[in-house]
Parts: structure tokens; sequence; C-alpha cells
């Protein structure tokens, strides 16, 4: 597929090819349809093995990977992406964001870290920046609340138990159940 100009309907520009990485169906249909119809060559996986089979006979210039997946996560296909083509822009979506997840993803390579629900165009001006999520390296973050300092943490130390919430509450000092309990709900506001 290519883009034509619109004053010459001759001169072809070749699409930018983009892979969407998300175990969810219908937002990956979504934001496929969306990308297509703002000229983009579209190619889909719903974990990290499908990514890595894709993304080995395309190799994607921008990729958009959601962070948790079944099986390997999403900070693990950013870097096996970054490693086979370190010019490949990549922009991390998620439904659990937090700090940690967000330096995490930019240390691994993301350009962007977005959380979810993101629409096309926010994905498409995310690619364009590269601020990395607004973290810019002399800057930092703004002093969150102490309910965003507790959500900060839990998912720090989920992400270091590999998303294994029985060992997380293990070593949060908290009880299976309410630690689920506290996932389950939208993280608060900074």
């Amino acid at each position: 597929m290519t883009a034509r100009t619109a004053e010459q309907g001759i001169s072809e520009i070749p699409a930018p090819n983009i892979l969407l990485v998300d175990d969810d169906r219908v937002l990956r249909d979504r934001l496929a349809q969306a990308f297509r119809e703002r000229g983009f060559e579209v190619s889909v996986a719903r974990d990290y093995d499908e990514a890595i089979a894709t993304s080995e006979a395309e190799s994607p210039e921008l990729v958009v990977v959601d962070l948790r997946m079944p099986g390997r996560s999403g900070l693990d296909l950013v870097r096996a992406l970054k490693s086979k083509d370190p010019s490949s822009r990549i922009v991390v979506l998620t439904g659990y964001g937090s700090i940690a997840t967000a330096i995490e993803a930019l240390r691994c390579g993301a350009i962007h870290y977005l959380a979810k629900p993101a629409d096309a165009d926010e994905i498409i001006a995310a690619f364009g920046s590269d601020k990395g999520a607004g973290l810019d390296s002399g800057q930092q973050p703004a002093t969150p609340t102490l309910a965003r300092a507790e959500w900060e943490h839990i998912q720090r130390v989920l992400t270091d138990c590999d998303g294994n919430v029985s060992e997380a509450a293990r070593r949060l000092g908290v009880h299976r159940r309410s630690l689920q309990r506290k996932l389950h709900k939208r993280p608060p506001p900074n």
C-alpha cells in the first residue's frame, strides 16, 4: 500500500509500517483500522511470540506494545525489538500506568509511554515526540500523593515479581486478596 500526494495523484510515497501488539482483540482491531485510515501499513500481533515472528518478516518502523500480555511482558518485547532493530520507534501502552514502569519502558528503548485508553492520534503524536512520556533527563516528576505513591510502589513490586500477585503480596506483607482488590481499582491521580 502506498500513500499518494493529493496534488499530483501519481507520486507514490511508501506508507509507514506499524506493528500493533495487544492481547485485547477489540482494541487491537480498532487501532489497526484507525491507523489504516490514516495511511499506515498495519500488522498486528496478540503476544510476544507473534510480535517477534511478525517483526522478523516485516521489520516495522513503528511499534505499539501493550505492557501486560499473557506470557512474556511488553517490556521483554521492547528489549527484543530494540536489540533486533535499534531504529524501531516504540510506544508502550498500559492500563496500569506508574512512574516506575514508565521509566523502565524508556530504559528498555521505548520512546514514549501512554496510559490506556489512547486513541490513534495520541499514539501518532507520541511517535513524533522524543521526550519519553514527558520525562526529560533533567526534569523531576511531580511529588505524588500518598495514594499514588502506594500505587507506584505496588506496581514496582509487582513488576519485580513478574506479575506474580502471590509473590508480590508476600513481599508487601499483605494478604493476596487485599492486593488483588487494590489492583482492580483505577490508579489514583497524581
